[in-house]
């Protein structure tokens, strides 16, 4: 199935954010969810851990080990089952236009970004299970999926919230355009208020694709406006998100002019960091 939301599950505290902001988006554009959980690579306690044992209380010893190995994956195994299934019940139950689970091990951006996995959209909290009281820090695993991912990602909110009015940080880039161009095509922002801000002067032509990205915008029937704000990119758009009381950030994965393999862009990754909108990404 490559027309799909993967929505990816674990036991942080935004676990439920992501199951009902990937139905939501889900219910507006009739894409099904698939729920992605991963377990992690095992390590066997059996790994030679016999020491300088005779051959005797080692044999006895790595037939102990195998045995617990064997019970701790049928716990883990089962746990992840129980979880997946949790979430497909809230999922369903938040308007998702259908559910399928998928309980899997490895790499989570392998199995998340791949070629196997063909998503149309990838939903992901801004924090994992063992990252939830990282104050001012962004999850690695989203750094790793926004690098890997070759479509939108959207990074969800600590609680989910109806999005009536939308915020897009536009600076003319590549990124930007793209998902202008996402907005005008989709049906997952209709019905809703546009806002599209560009901070400062912008790169050389930013206000001719501006005024382009409002025409395509309102051609398409959309609500869209275009604003203008001065002082640094962060602060000028957390501003105006509190101003205007915004409900989904939307903008490019990283700037005009970042070094794309490296890092997310300064300003993305600040936004991700101290924004509490569900903020939707494109490369």
């Amino acid at each position: 199935m490559t027309n799909k939301i993967i929505a990816l599950v674990d036991e942080s505290a935004y676990a439920t954010s992501v199951c009902e902001h990937a139905a939501w988006v889900s219910a507006r554009t009739g894409t099904p969810v698939e729920l992605l959980h991963v377990l992690g690579r095992r390590e066997s306690l059996s790994r030679d851990r016999s020491g300088t044992l005779q051959l005797g209380a080692r044999s006895a010893l790595l037939e102990q080990l195998a045995t617990l190995d064997a019970q701790r994956a049928h716990v883990v195994t089962a746990h992840g089952r129980a979880l997946l299934e949790e979430a497909r019940l809230l999922t369903e139950g938040a308007g998702a236009a259908g559910v399928i689970t998928r309980l899997d091990q490895g790499d989570l951006i392998e199995r998340a970004t791949g070629r196997d996995a063909s998503p149309a959209l990838i939903v992901a909290g801004k924090r994992g299970a063992a990252a939830d009281f990282a104050q001012g820090h962004l999850g690695s695993n989203v750094e790793r999926i926004v690098r890997a991912a070759r479509v939108p990602v959207l990074v969800a909110a600590r609680a989910f919230h109806p999005i009536g009015r939308v915020l897009v940080a536009f600076d003319g880039g590549t990124s930007s355009r793209k998902a202008i161009d996402h907005i005008a095509t989709s049906p997952l922002l209709r019905r809703t208020r546009i806002d599209v801000a560009m901070v400062g002067p912008g790169p050389r032509g930013a206000q001719v694709h501006l005024d382009e990205a409002i025409l395509a915008l309102r051609a398409a029937g959309l609500e869209a406006d275009a604003l203008r704000l001065e002082g640094t990119p962060e602060a000028a758009l957390l501003t105006l998100i509190e101003q205007q009381q915004h409900d989904l950030l939307v903008m490019g994965a990283y700037g005009h002019s970042r070094i794309r393999r490296l890092v997310i862009g300064s300003t993305t990754t600040q936004m991700l960091i101290e924004s509490r909108l569900p903020v939707l990404l494109f490369r």
